[in-house]
């Protein structure tokens, strides 16, 4: 959009033309959905967000003052809403590893959790967003900000603190645009960044999870992987992890660390009488591998159970994340029963 577009539009919205603040806003929302989701660690709760984020700049749109970027003034609205529901619920949205001990029991119907646990964001809702840093100061590039342990460890940060690590190092705004975009002070900005980077860096170990393309041996890894599953193939599957492999299964609060216990659990789960067989189709979350898992229901179809992320490490699984709620298919775009 040219800027002498972007002013025209901008005084047509000013004057009540809905179509021209659409025409301006649009665009950007595919990377406002996914700041929220960075912000809340829920598909969901990022598309009612970002619904919300546009109602409110539509109903502000006269009053917008121009103190910041269009773009900005959007980031800053949209910010807001996160917090604001982050305050209200009090929660953070964490995977079952961040507490306890790993499990030695399998689980039990009455297992499963209503808690608010991490959910996956389908790299399909990537497209539109930019790829490249939009500013000089991000320490991470889109997709590397994007992938399941970043997320999970933000969320462990306070709401104002994740919003200043994601504007400085994720957006590569200057410390004086996050200050005003979130009423602060540059002083305050600072040291919320290096208070957030110290906690980061100690959860990711300095690690950096650099997003990419599975090698040939990493494809013929992830074929290896469904004919594990859609065989019952426990030896197979095991054979495929790294020994210290972590295995998490949201909202289950079961959570098993070590190739031993994760080929226990498969073991269990293809058991006969158990809940298979079952079927996996390829999809791809969080810029990593990921599946969409399903289980044979009386012969006849497949029922959607779970979405499984991984994490690979070289030639092996180092962390396998299955999120059982059938509801994220819809997000996915994926079936919910598969013929």
């Amino acid at each position: 959009m040219s800027a002498g577009n972007h002013v025209e539009l901008l005084a047509l919205a000013r004057g009540g033309d809905r179509e021209a603040f659409q025409r301006l806003a649009e665009p950007h929302r595919a990377e406002l959905q996914l700041h929220c989701y960075r912000m809340l660690g829920s598909i969901h709760d990022a598309e009612d967000l970002v619904q919300e984020t546009m109602l409110r700049a539509w109903r502000a749109i006269a009053q917008f003052e121009e103190r910041a970027s269009f773009r900005n003034w959007l980031y800053r609205i949209a910010t807001n809403a996160c917090l604001n529901a982050l305050e209200r619920t009090k929660r953070h949205r964490v995977l079952p590893d961040t507490s306890g001990t790993p499990f030695e029991t399998m689980p039990n119907a009455d297992g499963a959790m209503d808690l608010p646990w991490l959910e996956p964001y389908p790299d399909s809702a990537l497209a539109g967003v930019p790829d490249a840093a939009p500013g000089p100061d991000a320490r991470y590039e889109m997709r590397e900000a994007v992938q399941l342990a970043f997320i999970a460890a933000i969320q462990l940060l306070p709401p104002r603190q994740r919003a200043v690590l994601l504007f400085r190092d994720v957006l590569g705004l200057s410390a004086s645009e996050a200050a005003t975009l979130l009423d602060s002070s540059v002083a305050s900005v600072n040291g919320a960044l290096q208070r957030a980077r110290a906690l980061i860096d100690e959860r990711l170990h300095s690690g950096r999870r650099r997003s990419h393309e599975p090698t040939r041996r990493q494809r013929e890894l992830l074929e290896r992987y469904v004919h594990a599953w859609e065989h019952a193939d426990v030896a197979g599957f095991v054979a495929l992890l790294r020994e210290d492999v972590l295995f998490t299964m949201p909202p289950w609060p079961h959570w098993y660390r070590g190739r031993k216990s994760v080929g226990d659990f498969l073991a269990w789960t293809c058991r006969p009488g158990s809940s298979g067989p079952f079927r996996l189709m390829p999809t791809a979350a969080n810029g990593q591998p990921a599946f969409a898992f399903y289980r044979q229901f009386h012969q006849t179809e497949w029922r959607a159970h779970s979405i499984q992320l991984l994490e690979l490490d070289g030639d092996e699984i180092a962390s396998l994340t299955s999120f059982v709620s059938p509801s994220l298919f819809r997000a996915f775009g994926l079936p919910p029963i598969w013929h």
